[in-house]
């Protein structure tokens, strides 16, 4: 397991995330104090849960938005920029909380997308041709990856799942452009931020790589 890498870093700039219900949150009257929360809680979770030996620790981490609700892990996490611990488990979280919130949708630009980029297809490990219960589970065992596994191989299959999802919502855009202008431009601007969610994970497993991911 490599190391957390605690180098004092601070955020330089702010996240992003163009989805929906990732929806900014008030800002603490303190950023300081907020920045070193969202440092400290993300640190304790995943190394907390890399030292358990209850085997029922990563479920429930799994499950954190099910059962806390999405506004709390915002407030902890959501303003952390891409290239910290905290940023980088914001952006999981959100991924499955994407897939879990529109599944028939996901699944069918991922399937849109896998006939692009199969190479992304194989490192984000679902079936070739998966259904919305195959991109559930897979959403499940990326962040199950963070807190039981190679969390550099779990960000890299998150950005493979994000990649081809930004490929199928920019076919979708495409398919749109004569017919309904104005949803197809969302649509392209929502996969250009998948895209580059997906560049900020794939930086992120080789800062922890590197043990510079704090």
């Amino acid at each position: 397991m490599n190391s957390s890498g605690k180098n004092g870093r601070r955020p330089r700039r702010p996240a992003s995330l163009d989805w929906r219900d990732a929806e900014k949150i008030p800002g603490d009257p303190d950023p300081a104090l907020r920045n070193d929360l969202a440092h400290m809680t993300a640190n304790m979770i995943v190394h907390g849960a890399r030292d358990s030996e209850d085997p029922d620790v990563v479920g429930r981490l799994i499950r954190l938005v099910d059962t806390e609700g999405l506004d709390l892990v915002a407030g902890l996490w959501a303003d952390s920029p891409a290239e910290t611990l905290p940023g980088a488990l914001w952006r999981l979280y959100m991924l499955r909380e994407f897939v879990r919130r529109d599944p028939e949708q996901t699944t069918r630009r991922y399937r849109m997308g896998i006939a692009a980029a199969p190479v992304a297809e194989a490192i984000a490990g679902a079936a070739s041709a998966p259904g919305p219960q195959d991109l559930r589970r897979v959403a499940d065992a990326v962040l199950g990856g963070v807190y039981g596994g190679d969390l550099a191989v779990a960000l890299e299959r998150a950005a493979a799942f994000c990649r081809l999802l930004a490929t199928g919502a920019a076919f979708d855009a495409d398919s749109l452009d004569l017919v309904a202008g104005d949803r197809a431009r969302r649509l392209t601007l929502a996969a250009a931020g998948m895209d580059r969610t997906a560049d900020e994970l794939t930086h992120a497993a080789e800062l922890w790589r590197g043990g510079k991911l704090d």
